[in-house]
């Protein structure tokens, strides 16, 4: 019998595996799409996820709540794959025969190819091991909640995923490359992401007066404008420091100067210190930069996630995989994302990677994660799944050979 495990092969491993499991993997990856359920809500998702891998003889292991494990072949683990389940609080515009039926919920951010993903890798690595002996073990992590914070990582975390776990593997959609190919880089592929939130109060009064009060506006224009450039002076201009406003509500008149006011924004950056030293900076500079007005500040800083930093050798084990598996041209340098990801506090224990999954069909219409009319290419499930899983037998491979101490 063949040994799945032997040295890199430059021919598709996972392909012929895969290909009878396809089609009712691509239903499944639909049914999810129509049932669409948010962060820490994911019942229904959960109980299909563990119904279809107790059929294939596996034994999943539930956790709090929703989302479950399940460890596939035998021995120790070789690595952890991780799919996040939830979806977002959107309305689908797609006009998909299977789109969403929970109005107002919908995976505008591809978790259901992500879940279905991680089901057909432990589906095709089952009936691998149950011809041949894989000789090692994967676990594969169906985790909820990444759309919210704190993301459903900690929570995994907490209830013992990573015991004994040596790295981890993971993927997101992205619908700026063409299916076929995934984007890999080493070092931070996404940002840290915290939310600021920021209550001015003062004295009000009339415009034409404004030396009589606490000119509550000028204020928070100041702290809009200048909160910014002053971290970016403070802080290494190389770790990306972003401060971006979303929200600023005072006042409800011209000629009046309100006596509340209230702004809010995101805070993002490249280089976990870096995250760090901005995060202790923050209250020093709103509230030296609020000051000369006289105002009373009211901040809220919650921390959000830090940034997903790949490792050398994990990246290097998800191109060799992909091109084996796609061809030599599947991989693509992908830039650094200012967007968050939980998947971060998995790689604080651990080392591991990210790829990104190619969604976009060739020549075909643009999209963005998020939307409510995101339409990715289910090709794009395929290679998910024939990419990752290669990755996880190298990971075996590379266990059985290591020397015993």
């Amino acid at each position: 019998m063949r040994n799945y495990t032997t040295a890199a092969e430059p021919t598709a491993l996972v392909a012929p595996w895969l290909e009878p499991l396809l089609p009712e993997l691509i239903e499944f990856r639909r049914d999810l799409h129509a049932h669409p359920e948010l962060s820490f809500k994911e019942f229904r998702t959960t109980e299909k996820l563990a119904e279809r891998l107790e059929a294939a003889g596996l034994s999943p292991r539930r956790l709090e709540g929703t989302g479950l494990t399940v460890d596939v072949g035998e021995g120790p683990i070789a690595t952890a794959l991780r799919g996040d389940i939830d979806a977002l609080p959107i309305i689908e515009e797609t006009g998909l025969p299977f789109a969403s039926r929970n109005h107002g919920v919908t995976h505008a951010c591809g978790h259901d190819v992500h879940t279905t993903t991680m089901l057909g890798i432990a589906l095709v690595l089952q009936r691998m091991h149950q011809e041949t002996p894989l000789g090692a073990t994967v676990r594969i992590i169906f985790q909820p909640a990444e759309e919210t914070m704190p993301g459903g990582a900690h929570s995994c975390i907490e209830q013992g995923v990573l015991e004994g776990v040596p790295r981890i593997l993971a993927l997101h959609c992205d619908p700026r490359i063409e299916v076929g190919k995934v984007g890999t880089r080493i070092g931070a592929i996404t940002s840290a992401s915290d939310t600021i939130r920021i209550e001015l109060s003062g004295r009000g009064g009339h415009t034409s007066r404004p030396h009589l009060t606490e000119d509550l506006v000028f204020a928070l224009a100041q702290i809009a404008v200048n909160v910014p450039a002053v971290l970016s002076r403070r802080v290494d201009v190389r770790s990306g420091v972003s401060v971006v406003w979303g929200q600023i509500t005072a006042g409800s008149a011209p000629n009046a100067i309100p006596g509340t006011g209230y702004m809010a924004g995101t805070m993002r950056c490249l280089d976990r210190d870096a995250w760090h030293a901005a995060g202790e900076l923050l209250d020093e500079v709103v509230h030296q930069v609020a000051a000369p007005y006289g105002v009373d500040v009211h901040l809220e800083h919650t921390r959000g996630v830090p940034p997903v930093v790949n490792s050398e050798h994990e990246t290097a084990i998800i191109e060799a995989a992909a091109r084996a598996e796609i061809g030599e041209n599947a991989v693509v340098l992908t830039p650094q994302s200012m967007g968050g990801e939980d998947f971060a506090w998995f790689l604080a224990e651990l080392p591991g990677a990210m790829m990104r999954l190619g969604t976009k069909t060739p020549g075909g219409e643009d999209y963005d994660l998020h939307r409510g009319d995101y339409i990715l290419d289910e090709r794009s499930l395929g290679m998910g799944i024939r990419v990752l899983a290669a990755a996880a037998l190298r990971t075996v491979r590379d266990l059985e050979q290591a020397p015993v101490p």
